[in-house]
């Protein structure tokens, strides 16, 4: 495929942003090359500026749950904006999108909106610190919960892919109040609580963490993390940016039968608009400003174009068996991945939960970070060109998740089986 226009474009990028792009993962230091710029995308499809069409497997890395420039999505953030961008006073649509979240999530009894994962994380972390009046917190290895300093420790998605899973920029004092612990690691997790009594304010854990790859959790291990957080007064904090609304209804929680503290969310409740939200048990999360003594605040949060782009979305996962498609398509790519990987005489590892997959260059199972990075990841990175070449686009690293939209159609997962096929043999 030409794409010397990207090529171009990358070079000027590079003069004004550092690493030419404005998250890291994009800049495809991962897997080598230049990365593509995309002009437009509509349904399970992204076009480049040379023309280049590819069938899409990020999904703006999971907010696309319908697909992309859904028309009742587009119609309703084009009516919000003809009443106005932006407000800072509030307004209906919050009222209803915090209305929705509770309503779908049991755990959640109150939510605060904000404007990123990043944000939601950082302020349920100062919630629990204050509600608890404890200042240190327990976090698993590979598991990203946004660019937070007391999180950027031993992080995943853009921090492995560059090979640091620690940011310089974060205080040894701040970080020495993280505890990093293996996924999956039940006595590890045992060990931290018995020698951090009446110390641990929470643990905050993807349930099924989506940023070192699709890592599956062990029967018993959130059940058990549940049962130590509630024997030992600490909050249990899922991050259910990537999943919630997006694996069910009620998301992760709902699959696995494990009711947290509070939750965090946000790329599917924005529709591709920046949302992200906190919430959890009245009485917890009354300790927010201004209630309470926890001070959290944003100019855009609940701004009226991501509200209304959000409910739309939610909407449509309401009125339509979403759930249910997705987990056919996702059953169909999987069995066309395996049948592949068979093919080739290849004894990689696949894992999927409905609409998130990943194929994991390596034979080990992965049930933790250390599991993931043994990896080839020369040879991800061949298969990540190949199948680039054949116009499909997955995440340019390892140690990403990817996703599935109601866009997709059977007939798109045949036309990328064949091209993985292919690719695997690059």
């Amino acid at each position: 495929m030409n794409r010397s226009r990207s090529q171009e474009l990358f070079e000027q990028a590079l003069r004004y942003l550092p690493g030419g792009v404005n998250s890291p993962v994009r800049a495809f230091r991962a897997v080598g090359g230049t990365p593509f710029f995309a002009q437009k995308a509509g349904g399970a499809r992204v076009e480049d500026i040379d023309g280049n069409v590819y069938i899409d497997y990020v999904c703006t890395w999971g907010p696309s749950i319908m697909g992309h420039a859904h028309p009742e999505v587009i119609a309703a953030v084009k009516a919000a904006a003809d009443r106005g961008t932006s407000f800072g006073i509030p307004n209906s649509l919050e009222v209803e999108l915090a209305r929705k979240i509770c309503r779908w999530v049991p755990s959640v009894e109150k939510v605060r909106l904000t404007n990123s994962g990043t944000e939601a994380t950082m302020s349920a972390v100062r919630l629990a610190r204050g509600f608890t009046h404890r200042d240190k917190i327990i976090k698993f290895e590979g598991c990203y919960h946004g660019h937070v300093d007391s999180l950027l420790v031993k992080a995943g998605s853009g921090a492995l892919t560059l090979g640091q899973p620690d940011s310089a920029g974060v205080p040894a004092a701040l970080a020495c109040l993280t505890l990093s612990l293996p996924f999956n690691d039940v006595d590890a997790l045992s060990r931290a609580f018995a020698q951090n009594k009446g110390e641990i304010a929470a643990v905050i854990v993807e349930p099924i963490p989506a940023n070192a790859g699709l890592i599956p959790p062990l029967p018993g291990f959130l059940e058990t993390m549940r049962k130590l957080c509630t024997e030992n007064g600490a909050l249990l904090i899922f991050d259910e940016v990537m999943t919630g609304f997006r694996l069910a209804r009620g998301g992760a929680q709902e699959l696995l039968g494990v009711r947290p503290d509070l939750s965090c969310f946000g790329k599917v409740i924005g529709g591709g608009l920046p949302v992200g939200a906190f919430g959890g048990r009245a009485d917890i999360m009354d300790h927010l400003a201004p209630l309470g003594p926890v001070y959290q605040a944003g100019t855009l949060s609940g701004n009226p174009l991501a509200m209304a782009a959000g409910l739309a979305q939610l909407r449509l996962l309401e009125e339509q068996d979403i759930f249910a498609k997705l987990e056919k398509l996702g059953a169909q790519l999987e069995s066309e991945t395996r049948a592949a990987l068979k093919s080739a005489g290849l004894p990689y590892t696949f894992y999927r939960y409905g609409s998130m997959f990943c194929l994991f260059f390596t034979s080990r199972a992965v049930r933790q970070l250390s599991d993931a990075r043994t990896a080839d990841l020369d040879h991800f990175a061949r298969f990540f060109h190949a199948l680039l070449d054949r116009g499909i686009y997955i995440a340019p690293s390892q140690f990403e998740t990817g996703f599935l939209s109601a866009a997709h159609t059977a007939d798109d997962i045949e036309q990328t089986a064949r091209a993985l096929s292919e690719a695997l043999r690059a």
